[in-house]
């Protein structure tokens, strides 16, 4: 040690005035989420180098402006094993100097300062224990470190709750969740009952994961969700993990997967997509950006693929004026030029088989995205029909939609994305003779004298007047900065009214117990938040509870960080249910073999429904024929587009 380092460690052990001694690294880690000693000084912490960054590695993962590097500055040493499996061998050791200076297979000692990382500008992610160092010494060379296998022995991921805090009726998804509460508890780690405690017993360990599959895309980063050769909740045919019920009916969180980051020697990882399977990854466990990561010693090779075809549905449109076939799909900002739009129309045509109406979301104005003051969509909803029949052979829709006011209805600025729906005429028609809404009109659903529902707006000055379609309370702040519900009346080919409108159902609740009600659309929103849910549970139900034919692992139409996912989803009223019906989700996009393959970040759900009793066969005693009532609500309250 030079003069001036000695001085400068000496100082050190002044300034902090806290006791130093020889510990161990599992010492250090302890069996809670923070270290027993953080803040403290420690001497002679011994352990061997088991990897560190690449000198060419500069690939930052930067969540924010101010992100810490972790990837670039430091390396991780193993100690001595515990008996203890609440507590890690593992350390991250954060030095850009030190880390230069040493190889992996080094046995090394350590005195410095034991700290908790966060990210400042993270408030709500966990803390990374680590040792900055003051003083580092080589003891030998040319040392192994034998890496965990995961999935073997008494190392597996549990597939139950990720904390201990997840103790509301809807575990991780009960509300409130906060995290952080498990580090300001600190209690002692489970790690064969919660996730989070499993991952942070592993913390600066190296370990590896046999046969690791994909879940979903890669992110930005190249950072990708998988799960290993181990026991999983919710694992559908395609090999991804869907969020279900368990058998306590409690949601899966999916803490058995792990996020696998940007390799440690600077190689590339491969772009998988859901169910590709990959070499075995072996890597130290950390914890940035919100989530536990592996980062890989080098890159996987992927070893087997699923192929990226998808069937189309069985469900078709009929003759049978009393059966309606529904689609829905979210187009994802669809515009007039949009590159999309033939995929979008070969889905809805081959793949849907042409339903007879269909709900669509995210449809921008004529301009796009260009903030010009322009609210139609009557291009873009014309390009969608005209590209739909050239690849249907010839089916013709028609199309209906309110335009929103400039840029308050969320979305891109300038696109003004609203929901619409299209038809198919020779089956249904919208009722003729009745204005059409604007942006700001409520509509609602009434009694005529003669005893049928009609929609109608309640102006200051204007008693009623029908509008059709129309909005529903577009002017309420819980659809601020939002998509509004669209209303409107329609006939079938016999005559009888249906109507597509969303209901005040506390009020209204009692209105026609017989009404044939089908809500449908991106809800953006998981079922299993049935606090959510809750205002709609005495009043419709699942459609996947009517017709019984997908199993729950299949019920997805998304995939985002862990979970494959529905929120895209349909209810209908107890009338349709006593009838039937039947739905199929086509993973057209879901099951691409890249982000760039996909027509949307949605897939697209056709259902099947019987609306009356008509048309040769009979419905049940007692029921009312041909009033029907649907909703198409665009994404709610819960975020950002999805």
């Amino acid at each position: 040690m030079t003069l001036l380092a000695g001085i400068l460690y000496v100082s050190l052990l002044a300034t902090y005035l806290l006791p130093s001694r020889a510990t161990s690294i599992s010492d250090i880690q302890g069996s809670s989420f923070l270290s027993p000693y953080n803040g403290q000084l420690v001497t002679d912490v011994t352990g061997v180098v088991a990897a560190k960054v690449s000198s060419t590695n500069h690939l930052f993962y930067i969540a924010s402006t101010f992100a810490r590097s972790q990837d670039k500055y430091g390396f991780w040493f193993v100690g001595e094993p515990s008996d203890d499996l609440r507590v890690s061998n593992g350390l991250r050791v954060y030095s850009a100097n030190l880390a230069r200076s040493v190889s992996v297979g080094e046995l090394v000692r350590v005195d410095g300062k034991v700290t908790e990382y966060r990210n400042p500008y993270r408030p709500n992610d966990l803390y990374l224990t680590e040792l900055e160092p003051i003083r580092l010494q080589t003891v030998s060379t040319g040392n192994t470190v034998v890496p965990v296998v995961l999935g073997e022995g008494r190392r597996v991921p549990p597939t139950t709750a990720l904390s201990a805090f997840d103790n509301g009726a809807d575990g991780w998804l009960s509300v409130p969740s906060n995290r952080t509460l498990v580090e300001n508890t600190n209690a002692t780690l489970q790690p064969d009952k919660y996730g989070l405690d499993f991952w942070e017993s592993l913390e600066g360990q190296l370990v590896t994961v046999k046969s690791p599959v994909a879940i979903g895309f890669p992110d930005r980063f190249g950072s990708f969700w998988v799960h290993g050769n181990w026991p999983v909740s919710g694992k559908n045919s395609r090999g991804g993990l869907t969020l279900a019920f368990d058998s306590n009916h409690v949601p899966y969180s999916h803490s058995e997967t792990i996020l696998i980051g940007h390799p440690l020697d600077n190689s590339r990882n491969p772009r998988p997509y859901m169910g590709v399977t990959l070499s075995d990854i072996t890597g130290v466990v950390t914890y940035q950006f919100g989530f536990y990561y592996i980062l890989p010693l080098t890159a996987a090779s992927v070893t087997s693929a699923p192929d990226a075809v998808a069937s189309p549905a069985i469900i078709a449109s009929s003759t049978n004026p009393c059966e309606v076939t529904i689609g829905d799909y979210n187009v994802e900002n669809m515009a007039p030029r949009s590159r999309h739009i033939p995929r979008i129309a070969d889905h809805i045509a081959n793949y849907l088989n042409s339903p007879d109406i269909v709900f669509v979301q995210e449809i921008q104005d004529d301009s796009g995205s260009s903030d010009n003051g322009v609210v139609s969509a009557n291009k873009t909803l014309g390009a969608l029909t005209k590209a739909i029949a050239k690849a249907s052979g010839g089916v013709q829709y028609e199309f209906v939609n309110v335009p929103p006011l400039n840029n308050m209805d969320g979305g891109k600025p300038g696109s003004n994305i609203r929901v619409a729906y299209l038809w198919r005429p020779e089956k249904v028609s919208l009722v003729p003779g009745y204005l059409t809404g604007n942006a700001t009109q409520p509509t609602e659903v009434i009694h005529e004298k003669d005893g049928k529902l009609a929609l109608s707006m309640h102006l200051t000055f204007v008693h009623e007047n029908s509008l059709n379609p129309g909005r529903v309370d577009p002017m309420s702040p819980a659809w601020e900065e939002t998509r509004k519900p669209l209303a409107a009346a329609w006939q079938a080919t016999t005559g009888e009214r249906f109507y597509t409108v969303n209901v005040h159902f506390s009020s209204k609740r009692d209105t026609d117990v017989n009404a044939s009600i089908i809500l449908a659309g991106d809800m953006n929103e998981f079922v299993q938040t049935r606090s959510v849910f809750h205002p709609l549970s005495h009043l419709l139900a699942d459609i996947h509870q009517v017709s019984g034919a997908v199993p729950p692992e299949e019920r997805y139409t998304y995939v985002y960080d862990q979970h494959t996912q529905e929120i895209d989803q349909m209810f209908v009223s107890d009338a349709v249910a006593r009838r039937g019906a039947a739905v199929e989700h086509v993973h057209v996009n879901t099951w691409a073999r890249s982000v760039g393959e996909r027509a949307s970040d949605h897939d697209p759900s056709v259902a099947k429904v019987r609306v009356c009793g008509g048309g040769g066969e009979q419905g049940l005693a007692g029921e009312s024929s041909g009033m029907w009532i649907f909703f198409s609500l665009p994404v709610m309250m819960f975020g950002a587009d999805a």
